[in-house]
């Protein structure tokens, strides 16, 4: 690995993460203007006429000049109408901006770009808004783009104002093949976990007379759906990190902080999975053993590097 770094792209991907930040930042205006404005809103309830029963049993409808007048529903505003759009095409451009700066910044060292917590985090937010932009090409989950972009933008604020190291080599530990294997699965996995931990928060804090928020069964099944699919890739990285360790340090397994955490979490996402396929722990229980989880998941992605030590603990965190 070269010992030099690119000034010119190093300062160029530091570039591209602010423009991404601000893309996000309107994205995530465009999302909400939609949510808020862009769907017609019922501004009368139909009243509920007592049915007529009949002598038979039976029931008649009421007379037509005692039926209920339609529900008035006003039309939303037509700038309005172009806020999801535009959010969406902002959401693409903040991706590409995203993508830009860890391919500067990989290409600026001359490794892959997630040796550290500052890129580790930035490549969890790219993964995180991929995870949404690809799922809203499949599912139309438009309704959850305002909230995604609020989780990456903070994750890059955070990262930006206290992660970020300056771009240069890595520890000979991760000057590693397995780096690519490994790391790349868990970055995957943590974005689709963050698209499920979104759904989960939102779903208990949604209230029934809530007309703007997604509804339960749209949060229950994005959540669902996104954690069938990073379970597996998770687990893929659980087993790939082994690997690396045995290549490593000689041992498989050896009670690290971030080897136990990341088996934690790994139980509290199949505790998810299986409390989801029991009858009795359908909808909100299942969803807090799903948070549960996700609380798990930051704290060994964050909260292990930062408060514990271990043979994990060259995560480059400024003091």
């Amino acid at each position: 690995m070269p010992a030099e770094v690119d000034a010119g792209l190093a300062l160029l991907s530091d570039q591209l993460i602010l423009a991404t930040v601000l893309l996000y930042v309107f994205a995530m205006i465009g999302y909400a203007l939609d949510l808020g404005f862009g769907r017609s809103k019922v501004k009368a309830r139909a009243v509920a006429e007592p049915a007529l029963v009949t002598v038979g049993g039976g029931t008649a409808a009421p007379p037509a000049s005692e039926e209920s007048p339609a529900p008035a529903v006003k039309a939303p505003p037509a700038w309005a109408m172009w806020a999801g759009p535009v959010a969406v095409g902002l959401s693409w451009l903040g991706w590409a901006a995203n993508l830009g700066s860890i391919l500067t910044r990989g290409l600026a060292v001359g490794r892959w770009p997630w040796g550290n917590m500052y890129e580790f985090v930035v490549a969890m937010c790219f993964a995180a808004v991929s995870a949404f932009l690809f799922m809203n090409l499949r599912y139309r989950i438009r309704f959850l783009g305002a909230f995604v972009m609020v989780a990456a933008t903070l994750g890059l604020g955070f990262s930006v104002r206290y992660l970020q190291v300056q771009a240069g080599p890595v520890v000979p530990a991760l000057n590693s093949y397995w780096v690519a294997i490994h790391v790349s699965a868990a970055i995957i996995a943590s974005g689709l976990f963050i698209m499920a931990g979104v759904s989960g928060v939102l779903y208990l804090i949604r209230k029934d007379t809530s007309v703007r928020l997604p509804s339960l069964a749209d949060l229950d099944r994005v959540a669902h759906r996104a954690i069938v699919i990073a379970f597996p890739i998770w687990t893929f990285a659980v087993i790939a990190g082994a690997l690396w360790a045995d290549k490593a340090w000689g041992r498989y397994w050896g009670w690290d902080p971030k080897e136990v955490w990341a088996f934690i979490t790994w139980i509290a996402y199949a505790a998810y999975l299986h409390a989801r396929a029991t009858a009795g722990f359908k909808g909100k229980a299942a969803m807090i053993v799903q948070l549960i989880a996700f609380a798990c998941l930051l704290f060994n992605l964050v909260g292990v590097n930062i408060f514990l030590g271990g043979l994990h603990s060259y995560a480059e965190v400024p003091g």
